[in-house]
Order: structure tokens, then C-alpha cells, then sequence
């Protein structure tokens, strides 16, 4: 659930003891700053994306373009471009919620990225786009989308073994549910035996709503009795209620309670494809209906606010009467002529059918952007700062900022491994993670720009760290003391060059667009931390070494 606090009805919704998700993750939600103020004023902890998703925010903006034009001409194919894209967004979503993940002890501030949905019949290549999507993000908060198909429930096993976090998606049938959280714990049984921390391996499973009552209602109108019509609009609210109390009966069984006193996760039930297809239904009936403690509802943007606006709560959980009137009208679908088993079954090959079709759009829309003209990029950089000398001046400005970071990275992870096995060199390890992270967010900032980063710039600050190890320290070709004292007012001094490209680009993102000044400030509190701990390293060093020491202790 959400932490923060508030008033109206998205705070009573997380009150209640929902998680509140945006169905929804494209660049232009990132760099222009809405992703964190959806997380702060409407209590969002978490997103979700699918390939429909992905090939909508391609056609936002041009966030994208420069990117995709650098691939190109790398000689990138359009499968590796579409990875390269979809993980760069995920990775920067999963930082954005890192603190939420932290704060909710890894319950939330959760990214879903999907495997390619080609592969959903092939339990196999499921599993190693599973894990080459989980280590290329490399984020702990993400969480890897595996359809639920019969393939797919060997692939859940094998994923969650080997320790990585999954959102089963695509669940329309409760017995298709069921075989989900068998799946599930199946691979924490393996992972136990394997010796992996079960508390670290989350799961949520994904049972599909809205679809239901479309579906539904369609063979109901063709079916077009009196007695038909009035069954409308309620099989997927019973359909859901019904795997809720699937649920919390596998909460009981002692399976469950055996890998539970392991320290296991239960995999959360997620209600998703919330958003209401009929206009004659309320528009926030899959929330205010699905509003139980311990569930997440992943809503699209309209959904979202739609509920921010007029949404309500239930007067109360489900009860046995509740999942009573919920079997009893999947029954009086049956008699009617609605069979229930075929609609699930096809909505399932239809999701996957959709699936592959948005996947195709996004390879097209790929392909097309990948092999255009360049010959706008440097009006955009243009753009930024006014006028082409300016636009040259800039891209000079970042390149020297980014060679900079490459040889202040090289110098962190020497430093790093020259102390490994201390405190100081542990506070230098995690230091030179955080710098690669800064360094990858210049670059896309850069990308953001149109502006190309010079790799031979960056070959030179890579040269010119390991060149200024021959700076004199006392000794000519092994480390001293001193090293500690002249290395850490080096990163020290870089650190605050950094700080001072962020306050710069900080100023340009007050009039234009393609720069997050939520980000920049992040970064830039970020620096001031990391100049801190450099200090604080600093001044120890120079204590160690310079400073007199006694007769006694000579």
C-alpha cells in the first residue's frame, strides 16, 4: 500500500489496504517529472507495462529518436534496439521508486517488464529472456511479466527458483489461477533447496477484469433472451471475487504455511485491465468492487483519475455470501449458454494475440526510427540553447562532463579494490555504483538532448585516470599512503564537477521540456551526499598520513 498520506478517495483506496499501480510507463512520464508527481498526489507505488504499453510511448514525443538513430547506425537489430529501449525505461522507473521499495520492506515501488510474447508458448526461451531481462535491468525492485499460459507455469517454476521476482500475467480462469500459485510454489520450494533467501523472491499474480465482462456480454447480446441481457456486466466482478477466495485458501493449505514459516512471500492477487470498455458502466467499477486489503489494482492514466475524482469504497470485504452470489451467477452464465471454460480460453489466445500484434508495431516503429534522417538532431539540440554555436557549446559541455565521469568511475573502482576487505572500501564500492548510475543518467540525458556522446572522449578520461596513477605519491610504481590522501580529493573535486553539471542543466530545465528538473534534483542531492562521505574519507586519509605522530608510535 501506499505510504504516503492525503485525503479523497485514492488515499482511502490505499487506507483500505490496496496497492495502487499505473498500467502505464513511457520516457516522456519519466523525463518530464509525472511519474513522481502521480506518486506523490496519487498515491502510486508501482507500474506495470506490456508490449501495447511500449509501442504506445514510442509515438510520444521524440524522447526516443536519437537513441534509436545511434542503434542504427551501430548496426543494432531491431529486436536488440527494442530491448535496449524497454530497459533503459524500466531500469529509470525502478530508480524513481527505489525509496517506495525501501519504505514498504520490498512489498512495492515494483516495475513489471514483459518477455517477449512470442515466446509464450516456448517454456524455455520464456526462461532465458526471463533472466537475460532480469540481469540487464539489474534493479531489485523489478519484477519479470511471464504469461500464464501452460508453457508459461514451467517457466514461473523455473524463474522463481533461481531467485528472480515475477508478475504472472494474463489470468482469466480460476483453475488456470490455481495452477499459477502451484507454479509459484513449486520454484520456492527449489529456490529453498537451491539456498536462496525465500523473503528476497516476490510474486504477484495478474487476473485479467474487464476483459471478462466484454466478452461476456457479447455472446450474452447474441444470445439476446430477457434472462441474458439481465446477466450483463457482473461475471467480472464474480470472477475476480472467486479467485480472491481461491486465494486465501491456499493461504491455509500447509504447503503454503510450510514455506511461510520460511520466510516466504505470498504471491499478491493483482486486479489488471481495471479500465471500464462500456460506457454505460460506472468507469471506476473494477476499483470501487475489487477495494480488498492485501491486493494491488493496476489502473491505466483515465482509470486513475477517474477514481481521484469519484471513487468510493465498498462497504466491506467480501464475504462468504459475496463469493456465494459470485459462484451462482457463473452458473446462471451456463445455463443461459455462456461457456465460461471457452471464454477464458479465448480471451487468453486473444491477450497473447494482441500481445505479439503491439510487439510487431513497436519492431516496425523501430525499424522506421532506427534508419531515419539525422538531419533534425541538431536543430533539437538547437532548440535548447538558442542557436547553433550554442547547441555546439553545450554538446562540448557534456562530453567533457561525461569523459570526466569516466575517469572519475575508473578511479572509484581502483580505489575501490585497492581497500576491498575494509569499511572504506566498501563505502568506495557503493560509491562507484552510484557513479556508474550517474554516469548512465548523463547519458540519456544526453540522448534526451540529441546530443552523441564522443566515445573517443570517453576512451581519454579512461586514459587519463589510468595515466594519473604515475602522479607522485612517494613511490613511483606502487601505492602509499598518500594515495589514499590524493585520490580522495580527486574524487572529491570531481564529485563537485559533477554537482555543477547538474545544477547547470538544472537551470535549462526551467524552459525546456526534455530535462526533469525532479530528476536533476535528485541527482544533484545526490552528488552533495556523495561529497560528504568523499570528506569524510578525505580527512581521515590525510590524518593517517600527515599528520605528526608521536615518538612512541614511530
Amino acid at each position: 500500500m501506499s505510504l504516503s498520506t492525503g485525503s479523497g478517495p485514492l488515499a482511502d483506496l490505499s487506507a483500505a489496504g490496496v496497492s495502487i499501480w499505473l498500467d502505464d510507463l513511457s520516457r516522456e512520464l519519466l523525463a518530464g517529472g509525472e511519474l513522481r508527481k502521480l506518486m506523490a498526489d496519487k498515491h502510486v507505488v508501482g507500474v506495470t507495462t506490456n508490449p501495447t504499453i511500449f509501442a504506445s510511448a514510442l509515438s510520444k514525443g521524440d524522447r526516443y529518436a536519437e537513441q534509436l538513430r545511434r542503434l542504427g547506425t551501430a548496426g543494432a537489430g531491431v529486436d536488440e534496439a527494442v530491448f535496449a529501449l524497454t530497459t533503459d525505461d524500466v531500469r529509470d522507473a525502478c530508480a524513481t521508486f527505489a525509496p517506495v521499495h525501501e519504505r514498504s520492506g520490498g512489498i512495492d515501488g515494483r516495475v513489471s517488464i514483459e518477455v517477449d510474447p512470442r515466446l509464450a508458448r516456448d517454456a524455455d526461451a520464456t526462461t532465458a529472456m526471463a533472466r537475460k531481462l532480469w540481469d540487464a535491468v539489474g534493479k531489485p525492485n523489478l519484477f519479470i511479466k511471464i504469461p500464464a499460459t501452460r508453457e508459461g507455469l514451467k517457466a514461473i517454476t523455473a524463474v522463481i527458483a533461481e531467485g528472480i521476482s515475477v508478475n504472472v500475467t494474463l489470468i482469466f480462469s480460476l483453475d488456470r489461477y490455481r495452477d499459477v500459485m502451484g507454479a509459484y510454489q513449486s520454484g520456492l520450494e527449489q529456490a529453498q533447496a537451491a539456498g536462496h533467501d525465500l523473503a528476497h523472491i516476490h510474486s504477484v499474480a495478474s487476473f485479467f477484469v474487464s476483459r471478462v465482462d466484454t466478452e461476456v456480454d457479447r455472446r450474452l447480446d447474441a444470445i439476446g433472451t430477457p434472462e441474458a441481457r439481465r446477466l450483463k456486466g457482473k461475471a467480472a466482478i464474480a470472477n475476480a471475487r472467486l479467485a480472491f477466495r481461491a486465494y486465501e485458501q491456499i493461504l491455509l493449505d500447509p504447503r503454503w504455511q510450510r514455506l511461510s514459516a520460511a520466510g516466504a512471500r505470498m504471491q499478491r492477487p493483482l486486479w489488471a485491465s481495471t479500465g471500464v470498455k462500456d460506457p454505460s458502466y460506472p468507469d471506476t467499477m473494477y476499483v470501487s468492487e475489487l477495494a480488498i486489503a492485501g491486493t494491488v489494482n493496476t489502473m491505466p492514466g483515465s482509470t486513475l483519475e477517474a477514481f481521484a475524482d469519484h471513487g468510493t469504497l465498498p462497504g466491506h470485504a467480501p464475504t462468504t455470501d459475496d463469493f456465494t452470489a459470485a459462484a451462482h451467477h457463473l452458473e446462471a452464465l451456463e445455463r443461459v449458454g455462456v461457456d465460461f471454460s471457452d471464454v477464458t480460453d479465448t480471451l487468453e489466445r486473444e491477450g497473447l494475440s494482441k500481445f505479439e500484434a503491439s510487439w510487431t508495431e513497436l519492431g516496425e516503429s523501430v525499424e522506421r526510427e532506427m534508419h531515419a534522417e539525422v538531419g533534425d538532431a541538431d536543430d533539437a539540440v538547437g532548440a535548447l540553447a538558442g542557436d547553433s554555436e550554442s547547441a555546439e557549446f553545450l554538446a562540448i559541455y557534456l562530453n567533457d562532463h561525461f569523459t570526466g565521469a569516466t575517469g572519475g568511475l575508473e578511479l572509484l573502482r581502483r580505489a575501490a579494490g585497492a581497500r576491498k576487505d575494509t569499511e572504506a572500501g566498501a563505502t568506495l564500492g557503493a560509491l562507484a555504483q552510484q557513479v556508474a548510475e550517474d554516469r548512465e543518467a548523463l547519458a540519456r540525458i544526453m540522448t534526451d538532448l540529441g546530443v552523441a556522446t564522443s566515445q573517443s572522449k570517453a576512451a581519454m578520461g579512461w586514459l587519463a585516470e589510468k595515466a594519473g596513477r604515475l602522479k607522485t605519491n612517494g613511490r613511483l610504481l606502487t601505492r602509499s599512503p598518500l594515495s589514499d590522501v590524493l585520490e580522495a580529493e580527486s574524487m572529491f573535486l570531481g564529485v563537485h564537477g559533477k554537482a555543477a553539471c547538474w545544477r547547470t542543466l538544472r537551470v535549462l530545465a526551467e524552459t525546456d521540456d526534455r530535462l526533469s528538473a525532479d530528476q536533476l534534483d535528485a541527482l544533484l542531492e545526490r552528488a552533495e551526499q556523495q561529497s560528504t562521505t568523499l570528506e569524510q574519507l578525505r580527512s581521515e586519509a590525510a590524518a593517517r598520513t600527515l599528520r605528526p605522530r608521536s615518538p612512541a608510535a614511530r
